[in-house]
Parts: C-alpha cells; sequence; structure tokens
C-alpha cells in the first residue's frame, strides 16, 4: 500500500476531499491530506506556521506526493511541496496523469 499526501490549491478544496476518497477506496492508496479550515476561522502567524510544518511532515511521512493540478494549475505553496518532495526523493504523481493514465488503460 502506497502513503501520499495530498497537495494542491486551497481553491481545489472539495475536489481535493473526492479524489482522496477515491485513491483510497479504488486504488487502495492511503492518503494523507491537508487541514481544511470548513469553518474559516482566522488563524495566527504561528498557527499558519505549525499548519505548513505538518504539511511538510506528512510529505516526509509519504512514499510520493499527489499534485492536484486542475486545468494545469499549480501555485507557488504547491510548488514548493513538489521541490521539497523531490529533495527527499519521493515520487511525484500528477492528478492529471494519473486521470489519463487511468482512462486509458
Amino acid at each position: 500500500m502506497k502513503t501520499i499526501t495530498i497537495c494542491g490549491s486551497m481553491k481545489f478544496e472539495n475536489e481535493m476531499k473526492r479524489i482522496a476518497f477515491r485513491l483510497e477506496t479504488k486504488y487502495k492508496m492511503c492518503v494523507l491530506q491537508c487541514v481544511y479550515n470548513e469553518d474559516n476561522e482566522d488563524l495566527s502567524i504561528d498557527e499558519i506556521a505549525f499548519l505548513n510544518k505538518a504539511h511538510y511532515r506528512k510529505i516526509e511521512l509519504s512514499d510520493a506526493v499527489y499534485v492536484v493540478n486542475i486545468n494545469d494549475y499549480i501555485g507557488e505553496q504547491v510548488k514548493k511541496e513538489i521541490a521539497y518532495a523531490k529533495k527527499m526523493q519521493k515520487e511525484i504523481i500528477f492528478h492529471t496523469d494519473f486521470m489519463n493514465r487511468e482512462k486509458a488503460d
């Protein structure tokens, strides 16, 4: 079982939740997700820094990162996460490539 961390823009929050469900149920991957601020709470600088640190830790614990790049959009923070994953020698899986490959099979 491959453990992956989902990386993507928060504008794709709903899509990331659906993708995570599908990856776990259909593809038998163990998905580590970011934390969603569903109540839209104001966060302190320290809280934001901790959430970022925790996300990078999830990348360290994963076999791969799964980049949600809908319409080929990858934001600046996700680019940093990809660079970190590469530095940690993690596999990078792009959503658009993964779904296109699955459609072809």
